[in-house]
């Protein structure tokens, strides 16, 4: 019995050096701060960007105080933005922008911010294939837009200032383009206020791009259907005056229904003028042939065989 236990201490004190025995977690011999970033720095010239974070995160980590931890925390936006990995990288900003609301390249957080939004919101297929952009969720694209505009309101004067211009203007041309097509959305489920507000968004807070006469367009149309002549008629004189070469028709004429396309107009119709009016009378003495002519309305299967059979 005295060997049993002499057996089972010697096994468990095996089991819990195991660890130890096999390779458990190793320790991170202490490397100094100028190191560690040199390290880093190098990493992301070589464009080994996943080296560049490991070594920043460590900087950070052992470092929260020293000398180049500012450095390391914008270099590390860059890093993640570079090692594809957004979410990160606007984290990192925000804090950034957080912790150090005055510091000296604090205009390149923004940019950074920006930038990373602006990336996210373009997928690889869609630098490279035609799909149009302007029918997906614009979270990405509103947030790139904010952040540059913070950028240029707080830091006119930066050296990033240009391009997030730039930027700015493509990514206001695609949250109008966006809205438009959202207002089209609700014009074909009869959502026509809805409709009517979207496009006066685009008016009202997007104007000078190129979706600009067809929100106005957009918005003739569902004050039209509305019955609302007046504001329909305002935003028809603004289209005009502004835009006078545009081909400006009412939603009604503007989306035939299937069926009448198919049938090149015979069928399908919901305008008034589908069934002919009678002709009117030319002398009160005419014959039965005359009354022939005047047929009110064609039947359906002479629509269907453009009067072959009839």
């Amino acid at each position: 019995m005295r060997l049993v236990k002499i057996v089972g201490i010697v096994t468990l004190c095996i089991l819990a050096s195991g660890c130890s025995w096999f390779g458990g977690d190793k320790e991170i011999p202490d490397i100094p701060e100028q190191q560690l970033y040199e390290e880093s720095i190098a990493a992301l010239e070589k464009a080994d960007y996943q080296l560049a974070v490991d070594k920043l995160q460590l900087l950070e980590a052992r470092y929260p105080f020293g000398r180049y931890s500012e450095q390391a925390q914008l270099e590390l936006i860059y890093a993640y933005h570079k090692n594809y990995e957004p979410e990160a990288a606007s984290a990192a900003a925000d804090r950034f922008i957080r912790l150090h609301p005055s510091h000296e390249n604090i205009d390149y957080a923004y940019y950074l911010k920006g930038l990373t939004a602006f990336e996210q919101d373009r997928t690889f297929f869609e630098r490279y294939l035609p799909i149009d952009i302007t029918r997906r969720d614009p979270g990405a694209a509103l947030s790139s837009f904010e952040s540059f505009s913070t950028l240029l309101n707080r830091y006119p004067d930066s050296q990033y200032a240009p391009d997030a211009n730039k930027r700015m203007i493509f990514l206001k041309n695609r949250l109008a383009t966006y809205e438009v097509n959202v207002a089209r959305f609700y014009m074909k489920r009869g959502a026509f206020v809805a409709a009517a507000n979207r496009g006066r968004y685009v008016v009202e807070n997007l104007q000078n791009t190129s979706a600009t006469p067809q929100a106005l367009a957009v918005m003739y149309q569902a004050y039209t259907e509305l019955g609302m002549t007046d504001l329909a008629n305002s935003a028809r004189d603004v289209l005009l005056t502004n835009y006078p070469e545009y081909d400006l028709t009412t939603y009604r004429k503007e989306n035939k229904t299937l069926l009448e396309t198919a049938t090149f107009g015979l069928l399908g119709s919901s305008d008034a003028a589908a069934t002919p009016p009678s002709r009117p009378a030319v002398n009160s003495n005419a014959d039965v042939s005359q009354d022939k002519t005047e047929k009110t309305e064609r039947s359906w299967f002479d629509r269907i065989t453009f009067g072959v059979f009839e």
